[in-house]
């Protein structure tokens, strides 16, 4: 599943000055959801700033309570402690949320699944507690799993689940929507150029002041080591969103062996493919925070084969028994024209 501690993207934001100079960008930092985010825009209107980061607070507040799994209070918190199998009514932005991960579940071959989460318990990723479970443990926890018991009725906005200890973790698409929450919040204010930077993942719109297109860095996926792996130039100015996912932040090694959290919710253990990092490039970071999760479960081989079916536009990078890295590309990616690489 998704990575807790998130890929980092570094971006570089440029002012030039001159005779007659360009508006100013505007830009607010801070701690939300146990990560940190950055967000970069400018405009020529007149746009109250004070009042888009109150916005911006009120929408970051609010996901919280809906969708965190670190808040008894929150609304998902309350459907997982539930043992009703009766339908219980949810926004009608999570159950799109939840929709979306239903069509990532089926279209990853059943790879992609929010409801692992007791497996990352078995597995002591949760606590930082490191312990390989047996086969008969993972057993019985895969039997508490599965989003096939998860049912959805988008037009009544509501949920139901047919496993009472079934339970919901939203970590893995939970980024994604709040960039696409923090896009809604700059575009009702009249504000179309932007840069929002969360938990690594990125959502970027226009350009800057001075015409020149944002740019934006993936992280090079060695464990230990901050590096830049690759400099993307966003040339699509519509709205790209940049969501990578990576094997390489949270792992343990035990007699010899290293087990990543990235768990396949098929056989409820840790991946064993070479695949390091997955960066999805699309227009919805929902979808594609939800996919770049699925494309480390998946694999290289496996995860391009799904990526051609569905035509998304991936970077794969893995890590070959020397220890050198080797990058891949769908086929979406080279044609999409929404990012140019600069290194």
């Amino acid at each position: 599943m998704r990575c807790f501690h998130a890929v980092v993207l570094t971006f570089v934001l440029i002012v030039i000055g001159g005779c007659s100079r360009p508006p100013d960008i505007q830009k607010y930092q801070g701690d939300a959801e146990g990560t940190s985010f950055h967000i970069s825009w400018w405009t020529e209107g007149d746009v109250d700033g004070d009042r888009v980061k109150q916005a911006f607070d009120q929408a970051l507040e609010q996901i919280d309570l809906w969708i965190s799994n670190y808040r008894d209070d929150s609304l998902i918190a309350r459907f997982n402690r539930s043992r009703s199998t009766d339908w219980q009514d949810l926004p009608p932005e999570v159950t799109q949320l939840l929709a979306i991960a239903r069509t990532v579940h089926r279209d990853s071959r059943g790879c992609y699944d929010p409801t692992i989460a007791p497996l990352f318990d078995l597995w002591g990723f949760r606590a930082d507690e490191f312990q390989p479970p047996d086969r008969q443990q993972i057993d019985a926890t895969l039997a508490e799993t599965g989003y096939d018991h998860v049912t959805l009725d988008e037009g009544g906005s509501r949920i139901r689940k047919t496993l009472p200890a079934l339970s919901i973790d939203m970590s893995s698409i939970g980024e994604g929507y709040t960039l696409w929450r923090l896009q809604r919040v700059l575009e009702n204010a009249g504000v179309h150029d932007y840069l929002i930077e969360f938990g690594g993942d990125t959502l970027i719109k226009g350009h800057k002041p001075d015409g020149s297109r944002w740019k934006v860095a993936i992280e090079r996926p060695s464990p230990g080591n901050l590096a830049v792996q690759k400099v993307l130039e966003i040339t699509g100015e519509d709205g790209v969103s940049i969501n990578t996912s990576g094997t390489y932040h949270h792992f343990f090694d035990a007699q010899g062996h290293r087990y990543s959290h990235i768990l396949d919710a098929r056989t409820g253990s840790p991946v064993s493919h070479d695949l390091v990092s997955a960066s999805v490039i699309g227009t919805d970071p929902r979808v594609g925070d939800a996919w770049a999760t699925a494309m480390l479960c998946l694999g290289q081989q496996a995860g391009m084969q799904v990526a051609r079916q569905q035509h998304l536009a991936v970077l794969f990078i893995r890590e070959d028994q020397n220890g050198k890295l080797i990058e891949s590309r769908s086929p979406a990616l080279v044609e999409s024209g929404l990012v140019k690489e600069m290194k």
